[in-house]
């Protein structure tokens, strides 16, 4: 959307990104996953200022950043692989605190004694939800896995298919 002078200019509710008109440029954007305290934030946002990434927003723990590409590279926030799987982690750790309240949720809609379109809807909706976080748990998972594999072979020296 950069390419067509679209550029993202702030985030304020999820599935909500708001754009403004400009010059055609070749952007990248990218997403980090951080719970920061307030004293932390300064220094990690200079941190990527320092190293000319531009800080769009923030929204439910995720910061966006754009980087303006030159020479067709467009870089990664997290070059080395123990970064890379540090923030996999911290998401997993945030699924895996969701999932006790979609699991009291379903308790509590099969519990009671309730009945009708509305509650079939709200427990469909409760189980779709529950199977999106489990599913984003395997795929984190099998992510955090295969970055593990990658790492030890890299300390290793050995192939990473073995």
């Amino acid at each position: 959307m950069a390419n067509q002078g679209l550029h993202l200019v702030a985030v304020p509710i999820p599935g909500n990104y708001q754009f403004r008109d400009g010059e055609s440029a070749n952007y990248v954007y990218r997403l980090d996953y951080q719970s920061l305290k307030t004293k932390d934030k300064d220094s990690y946002l200079q941190l990527f200022a320092d190293a000319v990434w531009v800080h769009i927003g923030e929204m439910a723990g995720w910061v966006y950043f754009r980087f303006k590409v030159t020479n067709g590279e467009a870089p990664e926030i997290y070059s080395d692989l123990e970064s890379k799987i540090g923030k996999y982690q911290r998401v997993m750790l945030y699924l895996v605190i969701f999932l006790p309240i979609i699991l009291l949720q379903i308790n509590n809609l099969s519990a009671a004694d309730r009945y009708g379109p509305f509650f079939m809807i709200l427990q469909g909706l409760t189980a779709l939800l529950m199977f999106l976080n489990f599913f984003g748990m395997i795929q984190l998972f099998i992510r955090i896995k295969k970055l593990k594999k990658t790492n030890y072979a890299k300390l290793h020296r050995t192939d990473p298919e073995m």
